[in-house]
């Protein structure tokens, strides 16, 4: 069976992220650091059991919101963690769950509830739903449940 692997592009920082988005999810692991003349060239990591490879490859290209790394979250206590650690030290907030990190890689920080709110059978709860969070940032879970009842 053939694996299927992010490959991110950094200029120069691919060591230091791996080990920011280790520290950030603690069911991670370093797999694999490589050097050539003393630089560090690529890594491999794991975060939650999903393998991710990063390349020093240079300023030629930036990392942008057409790809982003999804995070479901049973609870707002892991969306509140999880927003505070990837917005820290240069982070920036986005609309409807997504974020830039400070080496500017998107994530959405979700709850898994979201997608049965939004996918139900209730045309009008969904609107609801849909209309809360259009108007936030991090995600309020407690208010989408509100909207989703219809509170």
């Amino acid at each position: 069976m053939h694996t299927i692997t992010p490959f991110l592009w950094f200029d120069t920082q691919a060591e230091d992220a791996m080990n920011f988005y280790t520290s950030v999810f603690p069911q991670s692991k370093v797999v694999s650091v490589s050097r050539a003349q003393a630089r560090v060239m690529s890594v491999v990591f794991e975060l939650n059991g999903q393998r991710l490879m990063c390349l020093n490859g240079g300023p030629t290209y930036k990392l942008n919101e057409s790809f982003s790394l999804f995070v479901g979250c049973q609870s707002q206590t892991e969306i509140d963690d999880l927003w505070a650690k990837l917005t820290a030290d240069g982070g920036s907030p986005g609309q409807c769950g997504w974020l830039k990190d400070k080496y500017g890689l998107s994530w959405q920080v979700v709850p898994n509830s979201l997608g049965s709110m939004l996918g139900g059978p209730d045309a009008a709860a969904a609107g609801r739903v849909m209309q809360a969070l259009m108007q936030m940032k991090k995600i309020d879970l407690a208010a989408l449940d509100r909207a989703h009842k219809g509170n």
